[in-house]
């Protein structure tokens, strides 16, 4: 059955739920990225208190993720009537890469979106679980900051990106997030309906400039790890 006649709406409704949570995402990994970046700050202890503070958020940073978990949730689900629509409308697949010349938006990046999503998909929960309900202070991560003894996250974030393969699971994951944004932010814009002669370039400039920009901020931060043996 087509998206089109299913009772979960039409493909345009659909690209719009996905536009707006990519770009809830996108927003959200922006700021994640500004936090990691305390990691390469002198002052051993900004990580931590940044880290903190979110804790201490309470009841705020519990909504904020699940709003989160919501957004992403649809934006799969969304994704996933989309792609079988499109694949029920042309007797090509998705993923299949070939150049429309310079005129066209198609490129490797809008080729793979499938993919790349599906790795960030395995990515994300395990990226939770090995930093939000990894070692705690019950076991021994823990650092007085202020006068009080809080989990010492720095150390765990240190410690895993000592180690070689996830170093290398992580970069590459990375690589594919840039690849992935830098489509998904342009094309979310096309999808709100947003079009204009000017603002079209701008948006596929934009999605680059943040694909690259994250990317290489992310990839940078556990490479200066491994490479400088940060200390603890």
């Amino acid at each position: 059955m087509s998206l089109r006649s299913s009772p979960f709406g039409s493909t345009v409704a659909m690209k719009y739920f996905m536009a707006l949570t990519g770009l809830g995402w996108t927003v959200f990994v922006i700021a994640h990225l500004i936090g990691n970046l305390l990691l390469l700050s002198a002052d051993h202890d900004a990580f931590n208190r940044y880290s903190h503070t979110l804790v201490g958020l309470g009841f705020p940073l519990i909504a904020a993720e699940i709003v989160l978990l919501i957004g992403l949730l649809v934006h799969i689900f969304s994704a996933i009537l989309v792609t079988f629509d499109n694949w029920q409308a042309r007797s090509k697949g998705y993923a299949v890469y070939k150049t429309r010349g310079k005129p066209s938006k198609k490129t490797i990046s809008s080729s793979t979106m499938i993919w790349t999503g599906l790795v960030l998909l395995v990515f994300i929960p395990l990226h939770v679980y090995t930093f939000k309900y990894g070692p705690n202070i019950q076991q021994g991560y823990v650092v007085t900051l202020d006068g009080d003894q809080v989990r010492d996250m720095r150390r765990l974030v240190i410690e895993t990106f000592s180690n070689t393969y996830y170093v290398v699971w992580y970069v590459v994951v990375m690589v594919l997030l840039g690849f992935h944004l830098r489509h998904g932010f342009w094309s979310a814009f096309q999808s709100l309906g947003l079009y204009h002669p000017r603002l079209t370039p701008v948006a596929y400039g934009l999605g680059v400039l943040v694909g690259l920009t994250l990317a290489v901020g992310f990839v940078f931060i556990p490479i200066w790890v491994y490479l400088t043996g940060a200390p603890l």
